[in-house]
């Protein structure tokens, strides 16, 4: 669906000429909710914005749907924008307009009749959830609504791409929630495709599919959402994952501040994704042994709708072969096995 290629954007105007993005390759498969985060100053924004040309890039190509952005003359340009919708952190709402002349705007502007407008304003507005609020004005909504607002205006010319600029960073956790609710339900029932950026790993957390770990104007890491979760490889990744993950020892690298007064034995950690998490296999790999082991610390969750689990475990009272069969088992049983100690 979208093909970014060796991008990179320079601000020529900048001393030193230090590019915003470098090297970028990003491939994002259609129907998808791709994630992608870093700290202030990463370059995540001009990444965004080069999608739909707001910004041009200096190299590399962006394709949408077949067609290289970058060769697209001023109409082209024009008409195929009206196919990537975008939402913004500060909604850019028409202050003198009301709800319903906002999202009408991209409508007039694509020369939309206006019985065909005020269908596709009820549809939208039943959609994002504000029937009762056609004639009310921004200065009369709360964040949240502004946002439902927002979105609906982008979604207005059935966009195949919806690009989402911070989208909830200027709402409160409650208000967050339901917006990614929002997003993902439009997401299913559209089949529309979906890149956002953001600095809150939660948002990753909770609706995408996979996710862009960007640093210094570089892509750093990729992967499965929940793949990136448990496994982080980058600092900068494991920093994000650090701040919302519900076992935060599991990412560090001394293991977990777990003090069990029993130094004997082996420290693994256990990571269990799908039907597996509520498999009773340590259990059963251990039991016709001689090994013993005691749960330090552990977790169940879920992402997506997707079971995962992680357990740190303390194997002992066994010689070490005996421990390191029990090992081998788990990991036949399609477990991620990590020694932590020795």
């Amino acid at each position: 669906m979208i093909h970014i290629e060796n991008l990179q954007k320079v601000y020529e105007d900048i001393p030193g000429r230090v590019p915003a993005i470098q090297q970028i390759h990003l491939h994002i498969d259609r129907g998808e909710i791709f994630g992608i985060i870093g700290h202030s100053g990463a370059g995540k924004s001009t990444l965004l914005r080069c999608v739909n040309l707001l910004e041009r890039p200096s190299s590399g190509s962006i394709t949408i749907d077949g067609e290289d952005m970058t060769s697209l003359n001023a109409k082209q340009l024009q008409v195929k924008r009206r196919k990537i919708g975008m939402i913004f952190q500060h909604f850019n709402l028409l202050s003198s307009s009301t709800v319903a002349d906002n999202i009408a705007f991209p409508l007039r502007l694509a020369g939309m009749g206006q019985a065909e407008i005020a269908a596709r304003i009820k549809e939208l507005l039943e959609l994002v959830g504000l029937q009762d609020h056609a004639d009310k004005y921004p200065s009369q909504l709360s964040g949240g609504q502004k946002q439902r607002v927002g979105i609906a205006r982008a979604l207005a010319n059935h966009p195949d791409v919806l690009l989402c600029d911070e989208a909830t960073s200027a709402l409160d956790p409650q208000t967050t929630n339901a917006i990614l609710a929002l997003l993902l339900d439009i997401n299913w029932k559209l089949g529309i495709t979906i890149l956002l950026i953001t600095h809150e790993m939660q948002v990753i957390r909770a609706i995408c599919d996979r996710v862009a770990v960007m640093e210094k104007g570089l892509i750093v890491e990729t992967g499965k959402v929940l793949d990136v979760f448990l496994q982080p490889q980058h600092p900068v990744t494991k920093d994000f994952v650090g701040q919302v993950s519900d076992f935060a020892t599991s990412m560090t690298d001394d293991g977990p501040s777990v003090n069990s007064g029993n130094t004997q034995g082996t420290m693994i950690r256990i990571t269990y994704i799908g039907a597996k998490t509520y498999e009773p296999i340590l259990f059963e790999t251990v039991k016709s042994t001689n090994v013993t082991f005691a749960i330090m610390q552990g977790t169940i969750s879920s992402m997506k709708g997707v079971p995962y689990g992680q357990l740190v475990v303390q194997l002992s009272g066994a010689q070490q072969e005996e421990i390191d069969t029990v090992i081998a088992k788990l990991k036949q049983e399609g477990m991620d096995v990590e020694v932590i100690t020795p």
